[in-house]
């Protein structure tokens, strides 16, 4: 594996661990803002709807520059949104800080994930994608509570001057660890690179990614007071269990990232039976504490591990360029936000078992939409004769397929 790709991740991991600081430090927050929880957690969504909505326009802005000149400028705008973070005095300047880093951030997942494809050869793009993504799964794991941590410390601020020193880190890795290329993948003109989203297929392979991360996250942010309240774990105990939930979504990164490239869609079918299964055996067996945990381990290995398989099937369904990339990140941001927000919605008419519940149909429906590929993709070996192949082949190809989307 090329050591550009650990790089790239690195730049991921400092994305999402400002991705997620606010989340570990509200009380503190507040107090420093004179605002209050709420407006506080205002602060996340706002993160999350400008890299769902700022970050595609950011991409194309940078499309015009070779790749890893692209990531220098993404991390130019990303360190000075932190720099303002840090130093923000009033609740207006943080959520401006907030919006200019969620776009950067989305940008640089998409231009990184486009280079990750550049930099290996087609047949090996997803286990480079896992590996990316080690930097989101580590976000979750390891950057959440050291930033936390450092901000319980030695304030709030120091936890953002901490994620300023990782990108700083990052970008200068980036500098001399990744190649200097100059043109990506699939980066033609504008028209073209917008010409890909004229695929239908495209939209319902998107769609699919948006309703994994929307069954996972309409559990996942949820997990605190399912397992406090109906589970009777203590909030001390709470933590230890998300960390282990963190080592379960490193080792299902990783598995996918072996089998996405040969096996896109079963890998994508499967998991999803499996969390259906997880989801709705937590919603039921809640307040049974063994079998609670085993559901919650089983969704870290199954849920959001999927990024692997999602973006080597959006990729060949429509192209490894940064603009399809960042598109894709949005919709699986767009998932966070369905998942969380309706999650809350049900919360109230149900109790909280309920977004267990909704992750388990998002789950399902999910399934339908990959099932037509699943079904496509066995359909030539029992409906095609050879000769039929064969002649079907392009002159001078081979009559076998490769593995299709």
């Amino acid at each position: 594996m090329p050591r550009a790709v650990y790089v790239l991740a690195l730049g991921i991991f400092a994305m999402v661990t400002s991705e997620f600081v606010v989340a570990g430090l509200m009380p503190q927050m507040a107090d420093g803002l004179n605002a209050t929880i709420p407006q506080i957690g205002y602060l996340i969504t706002a993160f999350a709807v400008a890299m769902a909505a700022g970050g595609p326009f950011l991409t194309i802005a940078v499309m015009k520059f070779p790749p890893r000149t692209a990531l220098m400028v993404l991390f130019a705008i990303f360190l000075a949104g932190n720099v303002l973070a840090a130093t923000a005095t009033s609740y207006g300047t943080m959520m401006a800080a907030r919006i200019i880093t969620g776009i950067a951030s989305q940008a640089f997942f998409g231009v990184g994930i486009s280079m990750c494809a550049q930099l290996t050869r087609p047949e090996v793009r997803g286990r480079a994608i896992a590996v990316a993504m080690n930097g989101l799964m580590l976000g979750t794991l390891l950057g959440l509570p050291i930033s936390t941590l450092v901000g319980e410390r030695f304030g709030w601020r120091a936890a953002f001057w901490t994620i300023t020193l990782i990108t700083v880190i990052a970008a200068v890795a980036t500098l001399f660890g990744v190649p200097r290329i100059e043109r990506a993948e699939g980066g033609g003109s504008f028209r073209e690179e917008v010409g890909v989203f004229r695929k239908p297929k495209l939209w319902l392979v998107l769609s699919t990614s948006t309703l994994i991360i929307g069954a996972t996250f309409s559990a996942f942010s949820y997990f605190n007071p399912i397992l406090t309240e109906v589970t009777g774990f203590s909030t001390g105990t709470v933590p230890l269990l998300l960390i282990a939930y963190g080592a379960a979504t490193v080792i299902g990164n990783n598995v996918v990232g072996r089998f996405a490239d040969g096996h896109t869609v079963p890998v994508l079918a499967v998991g999803l039976v499996l969390n259906t299964v997880f989801l709705a055996g937590f919603a039921l067996l809640a307040d049974l504490p063994v079998p609670a945990v085993i559901c919650m381990m089983g969704i870290g290995l199954v849920g959001v591990t999927m990024n692997p398989a999602m973006a080597t099937r959006v990729q060949r369904t429509g192209n490894a360029g940064p603009l399809v990339n960042t598109v894709h990140s949005s919709f699986i941001t767009l998932g966070i936000i369905l998942g969380s927000s309706i999650g809350a919605v049900v919360i109230e008419a149900w109790g909280l078992r309920a977004p267990l519940w909704l992750g388990a149909v998002m789950a399902v429906v999910g399934l339908a939409t990959v099932l037509p590929d699943l079904g496509r993709r066995s359909a030539p070996a029992a409906t095609v004769r050879p000769e039929a192949a064969v002649a079907a082949a392009p002159t001078g190809a081979p009559a076998k397929q490769t593995e299709q989307v």
